[in-house]
């Protein structure tokens, strides 16, 4: 083109969303305890997640509250398995031990804050910690990249350390190999692509890339520090003289801190057009948290990624064994 404006893709919306959703309707559903989906929102997704055969769901809350908001969305429960606890808090500490005692396999957020529900996942008396550290990955679909996006963390880890970073790695680098999308490229970000102890997670990035040639990180290709521009997109590569499998197409996207993560993500979704999946990893069973702003197809994808990992999950040991 002429005016020298990037070219856009033109594939179509959600495009990655639903090969992940047509991937989990070929398995069979797996039952998800869903803690307190008491408005309309965590509700409606819920439903219509089991419609689309991605889940069992089993509710927990406030049993007039589940009616309430299940007859304003003018839907029925008469075929849902439904838990009655009084408030929220109850609500997560069952969801949570319906997983701890295996009758449920996935675990979903529903209208409660997000800290209430990892309060109840990170009791010691439960046991669905494994020696990972929690972290949190969002799957973007963003229209103008040519392929998923995973961005970590955004949610849970505020400022990590080393040790928890490559904790945050390995968890989006299992997940990626546990949706069949392959090895994953991952960037670590910071704002420089150069080291220097001015910036600490340039030194934090290139520890981590040290630590996967030691096979402390596995499944991945890592590369670090990455400044976003060069980490995305060739031609920035190029400039900078970045000759690496990673840079310029990076699938993985690794923030400093979870400011940087989540402004990232928003960016995108807000100012890109992009959707935002999310799930919780480092536990025995993936964490689905939704969000009121999640758009419906956003939270099929979540359900149908979470769907498709405990199922790879199943298959193999538990990386990192029981806490």
């Amino acid at each position: 083109m002429s005016d020298g404006l990037p070219f856009v893709s033109r594939r179509a919306p959600h495009a990655h969303y639903q090969r992940l959703i047509d991937a989990a309707q070929a398995r069979a559903p797996l039952r998800c305890a869903v803690a307190h989906p008491c408005d309309t929102a965590s509700l409606s997704g819920v439903l219509d997640a089991a419609r689309q055969g991605l889940i069992e769901p089993i509710l927990i809350g406030p049993m007039a509250k589940l009616h309430d908001t299940a007859r304003a969305l003018d839907a029925s429960l008469e075929h849902i398995d439904c838990i009655d606890v009084p408030h929220s808090h109850a609500a997560a500490e069952r969801a949570v031990a319906l997983v701890s005692e295996g009758q449920a396999q996935l675990l979903m957020k529903g209208s409660l804050h997000t800290d209430e529900l990892m309060h109840a996942v990170l009791a010691p008396t439960v046991h669905l910690r494994t020696e990972r550290r929690l972290s949190h990955v969002f799957l973007m679909d963003v229209p103008s990249y040519p392929e998923p996006l995973f961005i970590t963390d955004a949610a849970i880890n505020i400022a990590p350390d080393l040790l928890t970073r490559a904790d945050i790695v390995q968890n989006a680098i299992d997940l990626h190999l546990g949706l069949s999308l392959g090895t994953p490229r991952v960037a670590l970000l910071s704002a420089v692509e150069t080291v220097t102890p001015k910036i600490p997670s340039t030194l934090d990035a290139a520890a981590l890339c040290k630590m996967a040639e030691r096979h402390q990180i596995e499944g991945g290709l890592l590369d670090g520090p990455l400044a976003l521009d060069n980490a995305i997109n060739a031609d920035a590569a190029r400039l900078k003289h970045l000759d690496s499998p990673v840079a310029g197409r990076a699938q993985i996207l690794v923030v400093p801190d979870l400011e940087a993560g989540n402004m990232l993500a928003k960016n995108l979704t807000f100012l890109a057009g992009a959707d935002a999946a999310g799930l919780v990893l480092g536990a025995r069973v993936p964490i689905i948290l939704t969000s009121r702003a999640d758009s419906h197809k956003t939270r099929l994808a979540s359900c149908a990624a979470a769907s498709l990992y405990a199922h790879h999950l199943q298959t193999r040991a538990l990386p990192g064994g029981l806490t």
